[in-house]
């Protein structure tokens, strides 16, 4: 049974307060590890998530060091690359990790049914809401915390991202422990801890979604320039 509502509020405030640091007096900002620190003195390990993309396994692999056995959330749209399922299945194999594949209620078949065929195209929000939105908010109920990979780095919708904040739409606290990490950190743990990493990222995807609507990011584009690639959506609606 999960706690408050406005005790997970304060929790996530005391957090963000604490975490933050003062950075004006010389008190940065705290790292990756103190954060996932915090985050097992006040939460059981199952009350914890960590969504995953499997575009790589850092963060299920740092939470893992402290919280084994977290349960990491794979949205299955039924849309990825091979390689992010292959990604997926190393992550199973080789982190501490319980992975939970969470499917849309439709398979595509069916979307395809009641909606016609490739709504991505034709309506990416919807898509996106039926597909991962959906799924992920139904798939966190029950849990207190969800971990998330998302970098400061990433986009100018990302560029304020805290480290703790509570998240109003699901109802729980929200953690990016990477938030302050650039790409070349990501590659650089991974390579440090023999991390799984999808194949894409050295194909020119450094921001990985659905196969239909990713395509490769061209030099001294954003990082997500390649997402929903031809319409003006920026963003998935998991993080909004």
């Amino acid at each position: 049974m999960t706690r408050p509502i406005e005790e997970l509020k304060a929790l996530a405030e005391a957090g963000a307060r604490e975490l933050a640091g003062d950075p004006e007096n010389g008190v940065p900002e705290a790292n990756p590890a103190d954060v996932i620190r915090w985050v097992s003195r006040n939460f059981d390990t199952a009350a914890c998530a960590v969504a995953c993309s499997m575009a790589d396994a850092a963060l299920p692999h740092y939470v893992a060091q402290y919280q084994p056995g977290v349960d990491v959330l794979f949205l299955d749209t039924g849309y990825h690359f091979s390689e992010t399922y292959d990604t997926r299945n190393e992550v199973a194999r080789r982190v501490d990790v319980h992975i939970v594949d969470v499917l849309p209620e439709q398979t595509v078949e069916e979307q395809n049914a009641e909606f016609g065929k490739d709504l991505f195209a034709r309506d990416p929000g919807l898509c996106c809401a039926r597909r991962k939105v959906a799924p992920l908010k139904k798939s966190l109920n029950g849990y207190e915390l969800w971990f998330t990979g998302v970098r400061r780095d990433e986009s100018p919708t990302r560029t304020n991202t805290p480290l703790i904040t509570f998240d109003e739409k699901n109802g729980l606290v929200k953690v990016n422990p990477l938030a302050a990490w650039s790409f070349d950190d990501l590659l650089d743990y991974s390579r440090a801890f023999d991390v799984p990493v999808n194949p894409l990222l050295s194909q020119g995807y450094p921001s990985i979604g659905c196969q239909p609507c990713t395509r490769p990011v061209a030099e001294g584009e954003d990082p997500r320039a390649g997402r929903w690639a031809g319409s003006t959506k920026t963003e998935c609606g998991l993080h909004t």
